[in-house]
């Protein structure tokens, strides 16, 4: 354990690969959670934590995925490049209304995408309470599929765990490794100076939505 306290964090990512371990005599999937990676007030990265045992959370990607499944084939690709729409709108404000706008376009097809999509309205659009240029690094869980990667790569190599502490011994190797990794890197996630954004507010026309981003 160590203290967080060092520095704020503005943005925190949280997201979950699978392994394969024994619970109770039985082999069954195990999320190894990596609890937080953090980017700082100065823009830089650092890993805060992991866990094994938690649930799975969405992030845009994710929950195109997750609609896409409730579309037949022929339609997957115009229904994805309607949704898509929502996320390249130049503010807050468009953002929202073409959040509500597809919906209402995918309604008399699709209605099951579509009351979906309402519904997960306030966590997708959460990225757009920041500033802009964070938005592609934030709106998804992306920047930890790459440590994600690296953590079943070197699992992969084990197969089954005898326990959970196992797990966490290897998985905690390999984000001390990538810490260390973003500790060196001569340049930033994000720029000091686009961190000082953070605190000016983001114009919105309408009813306002939460700031908090989830994965």
């Amino acid at each position: 354990m160590r203290r967080l306290d060092h520095v704020a964090f503005p943005y925190l990512f949280c997201d979950a690969t699978y392994v394969k371990g024994r619970v109770r005599a039985r082999v069954v999937s195990r999320a190894v959670v990596v609890v937080v990676t953090g980017v700082t007030a100065t823009g830089n990265r650092e890993v805060l934590g992991c866990d094994v045992g938690a649930s799975w959370q969405r992030c845009r990607i994710h929950f195109q995925r997750n609609a896409l499944a409730k579309v037949p084939r022929a339609k997957a690709q115009m229904v994805a490049a309607t949704i898509k729409t929502i996320f390249v709108q130049p503010d807050r404000a468009h953002i929202a209304r073409q959040l509500d706008e597809v919906a209402a376009v995918l309604r008399p097809s699709f209605p099951d995408v579509a009351d979906h999509l309402s519904d997960a309205g306030p966590d997708l659009l959460a990225f757009s309470a920041i500033p802009i240029t964070h938005w592609t690094k934030i709106f998804s869980t992306n920047p930890l599929e790459r440590v994600n990667a690296e953590i079943k790569r070197r699992t992969n190599v084990v197969g089954i765990f005898p326990h959970d502490a196992s797990v966490l011994r290897l998985v905690t190797a390999v984000l001390v490794e990538q810490h260390d990794e973003w500790e060196v890197a001569e340049r930033r996630y994000l720029s000091e100076e686009s961190m000082a954004l953070i605190d000016q507010p983001q114009p919105l026309e309408k009813e306002d939505l939460p700031i908090a981003i989830t994965a």
